[in-house]
């Protein structure tokens, strides 16, 4: 056979494309533009939400024997258990019956007192219970998913509590489910107020992993506060209404050559443990606008003409 009939190509198996690190740089810069994007222009905002949306049949199917295990250990619950959680709850009702009755009593004053002041009412946010179906897989993030969505009427930045208190806020929303992102998480901020002496401040989440705790940041060492008090949100940011149960101050540490002391917080919300929740809507949604800025500076002067004239 003539060498020029030959077929000097290589096989399949041995022809080669691109290098390893020629498609690592096409991928390295094709994820950064992605998340580039996603950043500035929420390109990846529908994906999500088209996806959440297929995965919830499926994430529905998987959390069915997880439910049911959940459903079978609370009706194989001892008896002795139950009577003494049924006494339990007798008692506390009777504590919060006669709460109940002073609470009105002082609603009615405050009222009148409103009304003689001349000063704006404030109503309760309508609410929406939800459950809570898991929590998300990073440990860093503290965060919550719940079976609520942009279908039954929640909306980004509305608060979610519990029969104790504030348990976070809802942070991303998709058409049948929520995310919510708890009190306790790193970047969560909150205004509280001290019931004790009614200064108002913020609490943060704590930066330690896995932590279930607030911390009061940036009072002075000779703040009146101390073990024990109650802090609740302020309202004064507009989100979360005015009044609602936060935290107990747990520890509080002055040292004498520190600016500012450091105070730890115990959530009164069962942040760690929660499966129902209510989600409120934001405070600020029946508040009047915020005047503008510029609203309130004076007009400026007509420049003077050359020649010193007006």
């Amino acid at each position: 056979m003539p060498l020029g009939t030959l077929d000097r190509q290589p096989p399949p198996f041995f022809r080669q494309g691109a290098s390893a690190l020629s498609r690592l740089l096409v991928c390295s810069a094709l994820a950064i533009l992605l998340m580039v994007s996603d950043s500035r222009f929420a390109l990846i905002e529908p994906v999500r939400a088209v996806i959440a949306t297929l995965l919830y049949p499926l994430q529905w199917l998987v959390l069915q024997p997880v439910l049911a295990v959940r459903a079978f250990g609370e009706y194989t619950e001892s008896r002795d258990t139950a009577q003494q959680r049924e006494q339990a709850a007798q008692a506390q009702l009777l504590a919060q019956s006669v709460r109940a009755q002073q609470v009105e009593q002082l609603r009615l004053e405050n009222a009148q007192l409103r009304r003689l002041l001349e000063l704006r009412g404030q109503t309760p946010p309508p609410a929406t219970a939800a459950q809570v179906l898991y929590e998300a897989l990073d440990p860093f993030s503290r965060k919550l998913i719940i079976d609520k969505g942009q279908m039954q009427g929640i909306a980004a930045g509305s608060p979610v509590v519990d029969a104790q208190g504030v348990v976070g806020q809802v942070t991303r929303v998709y058409p049948l489910l929520s995310e919510v992102t708890l009190i306790v998480a790193p970047e969560h901020a909150i205004p509280v107020l001290n019931t004790r002496t009614g200064t108002r401040s913020v609490a943060f989440g704590s930066a330690a992993s896995g932590a279930t705790a607030l911390e009061l940041r940036f009072l002075a060492t000779n703040a009146d506060v101390q073990e024990g008090d109650l802090l609740t949100t302020s309202g004064v940011d507009g989100v979360y209404p005015p009044g609602v149960p936060v935290a107990r101050v747990e520890a509080v540490e002055r040292q004498a050559d520190a600016a500012f002391a450091r105070i730890r917080c115990k959530p009164v919300g069962a942040v760690g443990a929660v499966t129902h929740v209510l989600v409120l809507a934001p405070a600020g949604a029946d508040q009047p606008p915020r005047p503008s800025p510029t609203a309130d500076k004076p007009a400026a002067a007509p420049a003077p003409r050359k020649g010193g004239k007006p």
